[in-house]
């Protein structure tokens, strides 16, 4: 049996593009995935941000933002599936934070939670609750996911078009967003400078 058969789980993850891919969706991309599997991966572009700032999308689904915090943050560009619906990315809710929650597994109706890693939800309720001035300590909403088919991700991984590296969660919710990419590269001791547009192909 050889070493490279078995699969390869990037869930928590970085994916860093690599210079030569120029898909206007990805160029320049951070990619953080939620998940991946045989069946494929879905992920969250983490240094795009649109134009809509968080209270902006609250306006929009007629809630007031009741978190001061969150009121200027921008709502990311997560990848170009599903543009028009919302995901959040947060920390876990655990057992008794805030008080008034009776945390079960996820507290919210339709959550993912990442293995090692953070939580994705894409019900209203984590909406309501920041509405209330409650809800998970820090989150990072997008417009959007980013999703591969089956064996899709680890072809283009073969073509050079990604680099990956395990997840900080510090360079999603704790760096300027223009810093994003080479603060992902910092983590495997890369710059920017360093990656050929030309990707070698061996």
């Amino acid at each position: 049996m050889s070493a490279d058969s078995a699969p390869i789980n990037l869930t928590n993850h970085f994916l860093i593009a690599m210079p030569g891919l120029e898909d206007a969706s990805f160029a320049r991309s951070v990619v953080y995935l939620c998940e991946h599997s045989e069946r494929g991966a879905l992920g969250l572009i983490i240094n795009k941000p649109t134009d809509i700032s968080l209270k902006k999308l609250f306006d929009k689904v007629d809630l007031s933002l009741g978190r001061a915090d969150l009121t200027d943050q921008p709502v990311y560009q997560g990848g170009p599936v599903q543009t028009e619906r919302g995901f959040v990315l947060h920390d876990p809710i655990t057992q008794g934070a805030g008080g008034t929650e009776e945390a079960e597994e996820s507290i919210y109706a339709s959550t993912m939670t990442i293995p090692g890693g953070l939580e994705m939800t894409t019900s209203k309720d984590v909406l309501e609750a920041l509405a209330e001035g409650a809800g998970p300590r820090r989150v990072f909403v997008t417009l959007g996911y980013a999703a591969w088919g089956e064996g899709q991700l680890e072809s283009e991984l073969a073509e050079n078009s990604w680099l990956t590296v395990g997840a900080d969660r510090a360079v999603i919710f704790d760096t300027p967003v223009d810093q994003r990419y080479d603060r992902a590269l910092a983590l495997l001791g890369l710059q920017a400078w360093m990656l050929s547009p030309e990707a070698g192909h061996a």
